[in-house]
């Protein structure tokens, strides 16, 4: 769901947030209309304002985990993850972690790539939250929730800055059917997805979700 449908319609939060997101065409690849969101850092109140949200989101959930997808993740993801008293797990393009990793591949709407998670990173039964900075197609956030699941977590909801209307629609719809009908097994990589974005994104990336 989208926050503006979760108690914070009309919250001028929301516009700051958009606004601050600077979109640059042709990156990395023509055609592309890139999500910017270090103009967003760049301001304190609006990155304030971002985290905040997120923390009020979840604070009370009882979250033991807040991974954070490379490399924008890594960017909101411990200062969420402090603010209510979680480990922050950093899930990392292939060979950027030492030891013992897990991996999952999947494709982007503009080529393919993997994330790796340390084994041991999370434990069996932990309740994790993952967070991104943007949900296209729904393939970094469908592998990372992967890694998590083939490590015994439960990913409780996936966290993004800015979101499309009609990738929220697939998670949201999956994980309802997999929680409800008790003759199935929960599918893997499904989990609901929370943005902060608005439905305004929808015009720069439809194209990749609806070819």
């Amino acid at each position: 769901m989208f926050a503006a449908e979760n108690g914070l319609k009309g919250d001028s939060r929301l516009q700051g947030i958009s606004q601050a997101i600077r979109v640059v065409p042709d990156f990395p690849k023509p055609g592309i209309m890139f999500q910017d969101i270090t103009t967003l850092l760049l301001n304190h109140k609006v990155f304030k304002d971002t985290v905040d949200i997120f923390v009020d989101r979840y604070k009370d959930m009882d979250i033991s985990v807040v991974a954070g997808i490379e490399a924008r993740g890594f960017m909101f993801g411990p200062s969420v993850a402090l603010a209510i008293g979680a480990k922050f797990v950093p899930l990392r393009k292939p060979g950027k972690l030492p030891g013992k990793v897990i991996a999952e591949s999947y494709e982007l709407e503009y080529g393919k790539d993997c994330l790796e998670m340390h084994v041991g990173a999370v434990q069996q039964g932990d309740k994790a939250v993952i967070l991104d900075d943007l949900v296209a197609t729904g393939g970094t956030l469908s592998a990372a929730i992967k890694l998590l699941e083939r490590m015994g977590a439960e990913v409780v909801e996936c966290g993004c800055v800015i979101g499309v209307p009609e990738v929220k629609v697939f998670f949201i719809t999956s994980f309802y059917w997999n929680k409800h009908d008790q003759g199935s097994k929960q599918a893997k990589g499904k989990a609901p997805l929370y943005s902060c974005g608005t439905a305004g994104t929808r015009r720069f990336l439809m194209r990749y979700v609806n070819p």
